[in-house]
């Protein structure tokens, strides 16, 4: 940050009194917090927590990016909302409380879906970047723009009980491509919807990801710049990871071929499944069929505890990690109908199983949720 550093008024030295006594901080850390612009792509989990201390921390300006809704399977760890705000955009959400934790912060909302016709737009009226995500493309989207623009990008993540945080693009550190050249096979890493989220964790590890923002914009400390911070909630072990810059990174190396943004879905295979409408089954065409007398066999590609949570009656459990070493319990010959929460791991399972010589396969379209929402509305969703 190069721009003069703003005053503070009575009321805010009154605010912040507990960070002026300390000397890391003291009068000129809090007007650098005062002057600083901050980035926060996601207003869930991560972001929750990030969100509400660097407001409370008096980050002149914070800028969140989100497009989603509240939903009640958020309420578990996304701290900003409550069960009043189901429905509401994460963002109107977001503001109000934001702005009834420290009126004196500049909330910005961009009510959109970063991608990589705004990413460099929007991240240029910002100083850091905190990455609040959960989806691949969208890391490497961040990772690249805040590279192409200069900016430290501090990057966080979580699964289960395991959580890691690293800041990237930082004083001829390391980029997130240094630690993750190509990014994993489609489905071979579950998301939070599909494998699980401890609530606290996030609220660890985006309080670390507050932290190390915190520390940069007031310089002091060790920022995490070549270091990968491993957190284990169940075991509650920290160990770090030394990280080097990578010379033949496509992004940050010695001779760089990432000069633009480039259509990261594809990147990571997002959409690597063809179309294929012949494969898909709507709940109600399912249920019709049902009705009809057709007895499909109904497989249930989630994991035992989902299963244990609501389930298609007399569908036949096989998670989809298991299915390759399942297959022979399986009948080409029967028809058979793949569903999973919501389409994504059915639609692998019904790549591989017409692979291996199964024709008549079809996926349920929007799966168990879906299912429930226009068909059983007894059971439970998640």
């Amino acid at each position: 940050m190069d721009r003069p550093l703003p005053e503070l008024t009575n009321d805010e030295i009154r605010r912040y009194s507990r960070h002026l006594l300390v000397p890391e901080v003291g009068m000129e850390g809090q007007r650098r917090l005062k002057a600083a612009r901050v980035l926060c792509v996601g207003a869930g989990g991560l972001g929750s927590p990030v969100a509400m201390y660097l407001v409370a921390a008096g980050v002149g300006t914070l800028g969140l990016a989100d497009c989603d809704t509240v939903d009640y399977s958020n309420l578990q760890r996304q701290i900003l909302h409550t069960t009043l705000d189901v429905g509401r955009p994460k963002l109107e959400s977001a503001l109000q409380k934001l702005h009834a934790l420290n009126p004196e912060v500049h909330v910005e909302a961009h009510d959109i879906r970063l991608d990589s016709s705004n990413a460099l737009q929007i991240l240029a009226g910002y100083d850091f970047v905190i990455d609040g995500t959960d989806n691949f493309p969208t890391r490497y989207l961040i990772n690249d723009a805040c590279v192409l623009s200069g900016k430290p990008d501090i990057s966080g993540s979580v699964f289960r009980f395991e959580g890691q945080v690293s800041v990237f693009g930082v004083r001829e550190g390391p980029c997130y491509r240094c630690l993750y050249p190509e990014p994993p096979p489609p489905g071979v890493v579950p998301s939070c919807a599909e494998g699980g989220v401890m609530g606290v964790l996030p609220g660890l590890i985006g309080t670390i990801q507050a932290t190390e923002a915190i520390k940069l914009i007031i310089g002091a400390g060790q920022p995490l710049v070549g270091r990968v911070l491993l957190v284990d909630a169940l075991a509650m072990r920290l160990r770090e990871v030394k990280l080097r810059k990578d010379p033949e990174c496509l992004a940050c190396g010695s001779h760089p071929t990432i000069r633009e943004l480039i259509d990261y879905d594809e990147f990571c295979g997002v959409h690597r499944l063809p179309p294929a409408a012949e494969r898909d089954m709507t709940p109600r065409q399912l249920k019709e069929w049902l009705d009809g007398g057709a007895q499909p066999l109904l497989l249930d590609v989630r994991e035992p505890q989902e299963y244990a949570i609501n389930r298609i009656p007399g569908a036949l459990l096989v998670p989809i990690s298991d299915l390759p070493r399942r297959i022979g319990e399986l009948d080409a010959s029967r028809e058979t109908v793949v569903y999973c929460k919501i389409g994504e791991r059915s639609a692998r399972a019904v790549e591989l199983l017409r692979g291996l010589g199964f024709r008549d396969v079809r996926n349920l379209v929007g799966g168990i949720r879906r299912w429930i929402e226009e068909v059983d509305s007894s059971q439970p969703t998640y």
